[in-house]
């Protein structure tokens, strides 16, 4: 009789782990299906640009009088950043990007924008010019490396 009790435990413990691993799947799976999904063409929420200071009142804030403030333009060379380069025996190429869009690669000599041409790369460097044989008018460089 021993013999006999002790066969019919292991039926009856592969049975308990089978039904133990089923309830663990649907457990998954109705967890897994309350989640909200996210739609893969969905864009992802920004925040909205902080909105500009005008500059006179801010000064009137600070106690000035009612004399002008003079807001500078930003310089010509801040329009642009260098975003990589390739310098090769004959000229080379540059990746620019300008007004803060996305970065377009130019070869030297070729257009960057209205009235300026790449006229040099080398190392981590780019020059921009009004012509190709002309004085460069400024000359972007990438960040440092991190180390």
């Amino acid at each position: 009789m021993q013999a006999h009790s002790q066969s019919i435990w292991w039926p009856r413990l592969a049975t308990f782990g089978l039904a133990a691993l089923a309830a663990g799947s649907v457990l998954f799976w109705g967890l897994r299906l309350q989640q909200p999904s996210h739609a893969p063409g969905a864009a992802p929420a920004t925040a909205p640009a902080p909105a500009q200071a005008d500059p006179q009142s801010i000064a009137r804030l600070l106690g000035a009088g009612q004399a002008p403030v003079a807001v500078l333009a930003p310089s010509a060379a801040s329009r642009y950043a260098l975003a990589g380069v390739v310098a090769g025996q004959r000229g080379g190429a540059a990746l620019i990007s300008v007004d803060g869009k996305t970065a377009r690669p130019y070869r030297v000599g070729s257009r960057v924008d209205d009235g300026l041409v790449l006229q040099s790369v080398s190392g981590r460097r780019a020059a921009l010019a009004a012509s190709a044989a002309g004085p460069a008018a400024f000359t972007l460089e990438m960040a440092p490396l991190k180390k």
